[in-house]
């Protein structure tokens, strides 16, 4: 058995049947997908509940590539990569477009099946393509932006193509025309003619840093829980009660809400249940502070969801992937 707790941000008490890193992709040809099995990078946006009876597959893969075209750079990138040094990386050589979201935990291959975004920018919208390893067919496929499938928090890697593609590669397309994105809440005071690409990122992760704790220093695995989309129906209904209610327009009959202001409205900042927290300074973040377990963050996760649906009538479901013995799986809301 292989401990899993320092694989992981969240740091539960966990172990895997065997751990095994992917360096480089031909290795995916040896593994015996029949068995369980479970995807892994930096382990940031996962949390495993309990031992998983199966293998993991750690991605390690390195090699950043830049190809400069006329109007925009096209940038490959190995799936083990780290995200936040990329980003770091690429705005030391004058690259921009991915300032907004400087400071996201976890790895580039993970960044597509999550669609990683944040501060009104997400990697639906500086993608180009990836290549990964399909389990079904036993080889290599490209994919491209619309077979992706990529929606909000959402792609085709936790749906059809759950658990049966390995992402290998990924290539961003970066315009060399910068356009910044300054409409997401705290960055509305930056001025466009007064910033450039590398103050944003240098204001996000100012705001970032304020608000989430470091997972070295209090173990965490970020925003836990999906910002919900709404009807436009209901969100006037709840703006009526609660006027302060901060919304964010999708399309002409969907909202989007703040999960972290609904936790905090209902008074669960600084909630406890064992060893696992509300965090005190951002209401969306959970954190295992005192040497928690899985059926503590599980009651942990069906108290909020029963409390913020009891107040608002709105559902709230985890944006970490939650990993227990026979692996991944969904936790709504329980009524009743």
């Amino acid at each position: 058995m292989q401990s899993l707790q320092s694989l992981h941000t969240f740091a539960l008490p966990a172990h895997c049947q065997k751990l095994v890193r992917i360096t480089a992709s031909e290795q995916l040809h040896a593994i015996d997908f029949e068995k369980p099995f479970f995807i892994l990078g930096e382990g940031s946006n996962c949390v495993f509940l309990d031992d998983f009876d199966g293998t993991v597959l750690q991605m390690a893969n390195r090699g950043i590539d830049v190809n400069e075209r006329e109007d925009h750079y096209l940038v490959r990138v190995a799936a083990g990569e780290n995200w936040h040094q990329l980003v770091i990386k690429l705005l030391k050589m004058g690259i921009t477009g991915l300032e907004n979201l400087v400071l996201i935990p976890g790895t580039i291959g993970a960044a597509p099946v999550q669609n990683i975004g944040a501060y009104g920018v997400e990697l639906a919208d500086v993608f180009s393509h990836l290549t990964g390893y399909h389990i079904d067919k036993q080889s290599f496929e490209t994919l491209d932006k619309s077979a992706c499938q990529f929606g909000y928090r959402d792609s085709v890697f936790k749906q059809a193509l759950h658990g049966r593609f390995v992402i290998t590669e990924v290539v961003l397309k970066l315009p060399k025309q910068w356009q910044p994105v300054l409409g997401y809440g705290p960055l509305r005071d930056l001025t466009e003619c007064e910033v450039d690409a590398m103050h944003v990122a240098e204001r996000v992760m100012q705001i970032r840093r304020s608000k989430l704790p470091d997972p070295i220093l209090c173990a965490n695995a970020g925003s836990f829980f999906k910002n919900p989309m709404v009807s436009l129906e209901l969100a006037k209904t709840l703006r009526v009660r609660y006027q302060s209610m901060p919304t964010y327009p999708v399309d002409e009959n969907t909202v989007k809400l703040a999960a972290g202001w609904l936790i905090e409205q209902a008074g669960l900042k600084g909630h406890r249940i064992g060893g696992i927290r509300v965090y005190d300074k951002q209401a969306l973040v959970l954190v295992n502070d005192e040497q928690g377990d899985g059926e503590e963050l599980l009651a942990m996760i069906t108290h909020i969801q029963k409390t913020v649906f009891a107040k608002f009538t709105v559902e709230l479901m985890p944006e970490v992937r939650l990993i227990g013995r026979g692996g991944e799986f969904s936790k709504g809301v329980e009524h009743g």
